[in-house]
């Protein structure tokens, strides 16, 4: 079993108004075990916050970075902790 960590990430680009949000959710779910949340951010980022099982979090930046996310992706950072829960499921804010 993959340890469980907390990644923070910050994708830059063309990500709101595109449905990046719901998609990103969608991703998370679909990968199964992670909590956490997508939120647009007033300077034009998402920022996602996702716990679970590390090679979960890793699979889901792989995403963030690829060419399957809506709108364009222009770069990503990213951040890791150790989880602080709280969450019920993956949420769009």
């Amino acid at each position: 079993m993959s340890e469980e960590v907390r990644m923070v990430a910050w994708v830059r680009g063309r990500v709101q108004g595109v449905g990046f949000r719901w998609f990103t959710r969608a991703r998370a779910l679909e990968l199964g075990s992670l909590s956490g949340f997508a939120l647009n951010l007033d300077d034009g980022r998402v920022q996602v916050v996702a716990e679970g099982p590390q090679d979960r979090c890793d699979a889901l930046l792989e995403w963030l970075r690829g060419d399957d996310t809506p709108g364009r992706v222009d770069g990503v950072t990213e951040i890791w902790d150790t989880p602080r829960g709280g969450y019920d499921g993956f949420a769009v804010r």
